[in-house]
């Protein structure tokens, strides 16, 4: 069985209802999941105006938190990240950052990883977040599974580097069915590739 972690940050919540969408399709693939959110870093009274960001944080502080542990369990990760200035967001940078040791010790690489994505507007900087996120995974000696163009619906939400949702309202707890077909899609190939590389 592959063992999968999704390892996401959220402040608003997009990430967070893509994370658990993903968590589902990968279960009903057949892989053992790990949902883990990166802990939020910034002070919660620097964002007490937004109530999406509140409400999302309030939702999933005593959740489990990501750790090194976790990609170290996993033969596969899903990275997700909102799109701050076309780059991953700082909180999940951070926890990136803090890998360097188990990077030292190979214990990152020849794993399968992918990511999806959110920003507020089209053309927000999803593509090149996706893009600065492989680097790093490259980096670790990752094998970077991007969905591609590897199924007729790709060409529906149009993202062949990972999974993006233009998230330009406050309802966190719904997706457009293009993007819930996108994040199955992802799953099911992440699941489905880790298992054909645990065979050879």
């Amino acid at each position: 069985m592959t063992k999968l972690a999704i390892v996401y940050y959220s402040a608003t919540g997009h990430g967070t209802t893509m994370a658990r969408r993903v968590a589902a399709a990968a279960e009903s693939a057949g892989a053992e999941v790990r949902l883990r959110h990166v802990a939020e870093t910034r002070d919660p009274q620097s964002f007490a105006q937004n109530p999406a960001w509140t409400a999302n944080y309030q939702a999933t502080k005593d959740l489990p938190a990501a750790t090194g542990e976790d990609i170290v369990w996993a033969d596969a990760v899903i990275f997700g990240s909102p799109t701050r200035f076309g780059s991953p967001a700082g909180q999940l940078r951070t926890f990136l950052d803090s890998l360097g040791g188990l990077w030292a010790e190979g214990k990152l690489a020849d794993k399968v990883y992918a990511a999806f994505t959110s920003s507020n507007t089209l053309h927000g900087g999803q593509e090149t977040t996706l893009l600065s996120l492989y680097i790093t995974l490259m980096h670790f000696g990752g094998i970077i599974v991007p969905p591609g163009y590897t199924d007729p619906l790709k060409f529906v939400d149009g993202n062949p580097y990972g999974v993006s949702l233009v998230s330009t309202h406050d309802n966190i707890s719904e997706l457009d069915e293009a993007t819930e077909n996108a994040l199955d899609h992802l799953a099911r190939r992440v699941v489905l590739t880790a298992a054909r590389l645990a065979t050879r």
